[in-house]
C-alpha cells in the first residue's frame, strides 16, 4: 500500500461504520489488486551458501564422475560431428561411445565462463548468471494447464501467452522462461515461433528457445537476431537453451545438435541430466550427484569445443521415486540434499549453477501437498547457492500440469524466500535506540518515529495470506489460499499492459514467422 499513516488514519475515520469494510474484505481487494511490475526485484544473495560436504566427500564424488566417463563413457548417438570433436580434443572414441582419461572433461570445461550477462529486451531486466546473483524463473514443459474455473486440459497458445505475461509482472521472477506450457493447438512444428514470439512480445525479460530441433533452434536464434542484432549477439547471450541429456549416459543426436547450434551463435546453454534414482542411475543419491556431474560435464565440454567461451549452465533435474509404485516423489529429502551436494560441486567446477529443485510438487491440485513440497524443495535450492532456479512457479503433477493459481502461490512465495536471502542489516537504524529512548517500559512501538519511518519495509508484504481470525474469514466466504490466488492472477492478467517494442521490428517478427509457417506443412506430432 501507498497510504502514508495520516492517510491510513484518515481512511479508518471517514466512513460511517455501516460503510466501513471488514478486514476480510480487504484481504479480498488486497488479493484482487494488480502489481505494475516495478517492485524490487532481489538478484543477489547476501546470505552464504550452505556447503553440505566437507572436501573429502566433495573430491570421492569428483572421482566417481571421472571413474564413470573413463570406464563407462557417454555416447552420442547419431552427432558424427560431435563424436570427431572429442576425438579430435584427445578422447577415445570407440563407435557412438566416448571414453575420456580422470581430468581430461574438467580441462576442456575451463574456458567457460564463471558468470555472465543474459540480455532482456528491457536492459532493465538483464540478469547475471553466476557468483552470488540468483535468477528463478518459471516452470517448463508442461502440456496441461488448470484452473479453478475450467479445470485441467490441454494447453493453448492464449495459456502460454498468459504464463508469460504474468511472468513479465512479477517482480520475484526474474527470467520468463521457455515452454512455460505446451501450446498444443500449434502444430509441433510450428509452434516454437509462437512461442518465442511470445516471449519477445509480451514481455522484456531473457527467456529460452526452441530445442527439439536443430532448425527450431536456429529460427529461435533467428528471431532474437531480429530484435537484438546480429552484431550485438556475436558477443552477448540473449537465448538460453535447455539441453536435456538422455540419462543414462547418452545424448541423442537431437540434443547435441541444438547444444552445437546455440554454442555456434554464442548464446546459452544450459546442460540438464535429468536423473531419477532407480531408474536412469542406481538409487543411492551418491551414484545419482557424481553420474549429474558426469553427464553435465561432458555437455560443457562440448560447447567449449564449438566456441571457447560460450556461456553455460551446469543443470541438473533429480528426483527420488516410490520404489513401490515407480511414481516420482518431490521435495524428499534425498533429492533435497543432491541439490545442494550439486550446486557445491557446480562452483568447483566454476560455472554458474541450475538447481535441480525449484517449487515441485507431485500433487495433483493445488494444496497442502503441493505449497509442502515445494516449499522444502525451494528451501534447500536457495540454501544451496544455485544461481538459476527453474519451475519456480506453477508446477503441478510432476510437471504435467500448470496451475494458475498455483503460479500466484508460488510466487509469493518466491518473494518471501528472496526476501530472507538479503539477511538481517545490523545497523544503527535496524537497532532503534531512539524507539526505546521515545518509549519507555511497558509502553509499545506502534506510534514511533522509528516504526513510521520503517512500517512499509520492514517486513516482506504478502499479499495472499489470511492471517485474520476464524470468524472474519468464515464471514467473508471461508476462501481458501487457492480461492484466493483465483481472484489474483484474474486481476493480474486484467491489467497487463504490453510492453513496447519497435513497430518495425515487429513487423519483421511476423513476416519471419508467416514465411516459416508458409514453408512446411503441418505436423502434430
Amino acid at each position: 500500500m501507498n497510504n502514508t499513516p495520516q492517510d491510513l488514519s484518515r481512511n479508518k475515520t471517514s466512513l460511517p461504520r455501516s460503510q466501513r469494510r471488514g478486514r476480510g474484505a480487504r484481504i479480498e481487494a488486497r488479493a484482487s489488486r494488480p502489481t505494475n511490475g516495478d517492485g524490487l526485484q532481489f538478484n543477489c544473495r547476501q546470505t552464504p551458501a550452505y556447503n553440505l560436504l566437507n572436501e573429502k566427500a566433495l573430491i570421492k564424488l569428483e572421482e566417481q564422475a571421472d571413474w564413470i566417463l573413463e570406464k563407462i563413457g557417454i555416447e552420442f548417438r547419431g552427432d558424427t560431428e560431435a563424436l570427431h570433436l572429442f576425438q579430435k580434443a584427445g578422447a577415445k572414441v570407440l563407435g557412438s561411445r566416448v571414453h575420456f582419461e580422470p581430468g581430461h572433461v574438467r580441462a576442456l570445461c575451463a574456458t567457460a565462463p564463471n558468470a555472465f550477462q543474459l540480455h532482456g529486451r528491457d536492459p532493465k531486466n538483464t540478469i547475471t548468471l553466476g557468483g552470488h546473483h540468483i535468477v528463478l524463473m518459471p516452470g517448463y514443459g508442461s502440456p496441461f494447464v488448470t484452473d479453478l474455473d475450467k479445470g485441467r486440459r490441454y494447453a493453448t497458445l492464449e495459456d502460454f501467452e498468459n504464463f508469460v505475461k504474468l511472468s513479465h509482472l512479477s517482480p520475484w521472477l526474474h527470467h520468463s522462461g521457455g515452454t512455460v506450457c505446451e501450446p498444443v493447438d500449434i502444430p509441433v512444428n510450428k509452434r516454437h515461433l509462437d512461442m518465442v514470439y511470445g516471449h519477445l512480445r509480451h514481455s522484456t525479460k531473457p527467456f529460452m528457445g526452441g530445442v527439439t530441433s536443430i532448425e527450431r533452434a536456429q529460427d529461435s536464434i533467428d528471431m532474437a537476431r531480429l530484435v537484438f542484432g546480429t552484431d550485438f549477439m556475436k558477443n552477448n547471450a540473449v537465448i538460453q537453451a535447455n539441453i536435456n541429456v538422455n540419462s543414462p549416459l547418452v545424448f541423442d543426436d537431437t540434443m547435441s545438435g541444438v547444444l552445437r547450434t546455440y554454442a555456434a551463435a554464442n548464446q546459452c546453454v544450459a546442460v540438464s541430466p535429468a536423473i531419477f534414482g532407480g531408474a536412469m542411475g542406481p538409487v543411492s543419491q551418491a551414484a545419482v550427484i557424481a553420474q549429474t556431474l558426469a553427464e553435465g560435464m561432458v555437455g560443457i565440454a562440448l560447447t567449449q569445443l564449438i566456441r571457447k567461451g560460450c556461456p553455460v549452465v551446469f543443470g541438473s533435474f533429480h528426483s527420488t521415486m516410490n520404489l513401490k509404485s515407480g511414481a516420482l516423489t518431490f521435495g524428499t529429502p534425498e533429492a533435497n540434499l543432491s541439490t545442494m551436494a550439486l550446486s557445491q560441486l557446480g562452483r568447483r567446477l566454476g560455472v554458474p549453477v541450475r538447481s535441480g529443485g525449484g517449487q515441485i510438487t507431485s500433487s495433483n491440485a493445488a494444496d497442502g501437498q503441493a505449497m509442502q513440497d515445494s516449499a522444502a524443495a525451494m528451501w534447500s535450492t536457495l540454501m544451496s547457492g544455485a544461481n538459476q532456479v527453474w519451475h519456480a512457479a506453477g508446477w503441478l503433477e510432476g510437471g504435467l500440469t500448470m496451475s494458475y493459481e498455483k503460479f500466484v502461490m508460488d510466487l509469493d512465495h518466491c518473494g518471501m524466500m528472496l526476501k530472507m536471502l538479503q539477511g538481517i542489516s545490523v545497523d544503527d537504524e535496524a537497532l532503534g535506540r531512539d524507539a526505546y529512548l521515545e518509549t519507555g517500559p511497558g509502553q509499545n512501538f506502534l506510534s514511533t518515529a522509528h516504526t513510521l519511518r520503517n512500517f512499509a519495509t520492514a517486513n516482506y508484504q504478502s499479499e495472499l495470506p489470511d492471517t485474520g481470525p476464524f470468524e472474519t474469514w468464515f464471514e467473508h466466504g471461508s476462501k481458501t489460499a487457492a480461492e484466493r490466488a483465483n481472484i489474483r492472477w484474474k486481476a493480474l492478467l486484467t491489467e497487463y499492459t504490453p510492453p513496447t517494442i519497435d513497430q518495425s521490428v515487429d513487423a519483421s517478427l511476423q513476416d519471419f514467422m508467416a514465411r516459416r509457417k508458409a514453408s512446411m506443412p503441418d505436423e502434430w506430432y
